[in-house]
């Protein structure tokens, strides 16, 4: 917890601490600092966008604590591991259930699945996630995942894939580059606050400017066109 900000509530400042205990050492990128980055995010978007603070706090802190990636694919992991954190915490039931629809459906899902936000805080936890996968961060998250799952950094003869539903991107078996084209370079785009869009405009050049020079010094690889 940065010790420059003082949480929403006692609940935050609880959740907080039981999600930095088990998340710390997690080696794929999705670790307590990432979730602190987005944490420190969602919070800058919530003043800007009138956001209640507590929920938006909330479901930052959660949004990844059973991350279908790492539970089979089962999208409800997350949602009952909130629930459940949030039950055993004493929150109220209209809070727990604000959060836990945050939760549920906060997660990209394929660059032809639309994933919108019924709430402006849910939005802001969302555009707060996407903007921790871009920029030089976001570059370094996505080769510390794929090597935690064992993906080849890069085959040129692996064209990257748009995914068409939930189901095909959960099972895809792409590179580590390809991932770029299939998530990375599409989310500024899906920025849904005013704030989220102009944080994410410098990050995706860095982005875009990276995806050039990687393929520049590989050779004799197609550079997809770069949105």
């Amino acid at each position: 917890m940065s010790p420059a900000h003082t949480p929403a509530s006692p609940l935050v400042a609880q959740v907080a601490a039981q999600v930095r205990t088990r998340c710390l050492a997690e080696p794929s990128g999705h670790d307590w600092h990432h979730i602190a980055r987005v944490w420190r995010l969602a919070r800058e978007l919530a003043t800007v966008e009138g956001a209640d603070p507590e929920v938006t706090e909330l479901g930052a802190l959660l949004h990844d604590i059973a991350d279908w990636k790492f539970h089979g694919g089962d999208d409800g992991a997350g949602p009952r591991a909130a629930a459940q954190l949030l039950d055993g915490l004493g929150a109220a039931p209209a809070l727990r259930d604000a959060v836990v629809e945050i939760v549920a459906t906060v997660s990209f899902k394929g660059a032809g699945v639309a994933t919108p936000m019924r709430t402006v805080e849910g939005r802001c936890v969302q555009d707060a996630d996407r903007l921790d996968a871009l920029g030089a961060i976001g570059i370094a998250r996505c080769f510390a995942y794929g090597g935690h799952v064992g993906r080849p950094l890069h085959d040129p003869d692996v064209a990257p894939v748009l995914h068409a539903s939930a189901d095909a991107y959960k099972a895809a078996q792409g590179t580590s580059l390809n991932h770029f084209y299939e998530k990375l370079l599409l989310l500024q785009d899906r920025m849904t606050t005013a704030s989220g869009r102009r944080l994410a405009a410098a990050r995706h050049r860095t982005v875009a400017a990276f995806v050039r020079a990687f393929l520049d010094e590989w050779g004799d690889s197609p550079l997809h066109p770069l949105p």
